[in-house]
């Protein structure tokens, strides 16, 4: 049996609560991590919707949009399966992270309450690494960023790296 001191559990809640509390803030994600991405018509990226573009050969499709706060999100998705394997952000909020990592929503809580009640998050900066999920975040108020991608998932060349 596990046990843990009353400051442990005391962080874990904390952890749970600022989780918990991401989760309220919107996205204009069309689809989570893992999900096939419902079809698209580019738009105009000058008039502030959606703008996509092509990497790799037009292996994988990138689309961008701002949501209703100034979030830039940038949704990366597998042409040939239609998979979103990544996305990006960048912005004054931070997205709904429950709704852009969907079914790894509960791995990514899970890592982010063993960093903390480990004592080795960050203060501005975390990262959960699991072998499903990445996600990496930061920042300071009004100027988050991050990133999230499914690591089994990245196409053919590209890695990592390539995700920003």
């Amino acid at each position: 049996m596990t046990t843990y001191s009353l400051k442990q559990a005391g962080r874990a809640a904390a952890c749970a609560c600022l989780v918990s509390s991401l989760a309220t803030v919107a996205g204009p994600a069309s689809a989570a991590l893992g999900d096939i991405v419902a079809v698209r018509t580019p738009v105009n990226a000058a008039s502030g919707t959606n703008a996509t573009q092509t990497l790799l050969g037009g292996a994988v499709q990138v689309t961008q949009s701002v949501d209703a706060s100034g979030t830039r999100l940038r949704e990366y998705s597998a042409t040939a399966s239609g998979k979103v394997f990544a996305y990006t952000w960048q912005g004054p909020s931070a997205p709904n992270l429950d709704t852009l990592l969907g079914r790894y929503a509960d791995d990514y809580q899970c890592g982010t309450i063993a960093l903390h009640v480990s004592g080795r998050d960050g203060l501005h900066a975390a990262r959960v690494d699991t072998p499903a999920v990445i996600v990496e975040s930061g920042g300071l108020m009004r100027s988050y960023v991050g990133r999230a991608w499914l690591p089994g998932a990245l196409p053919a060349g590209m890695t990592e790296g390539d995700v920003r």
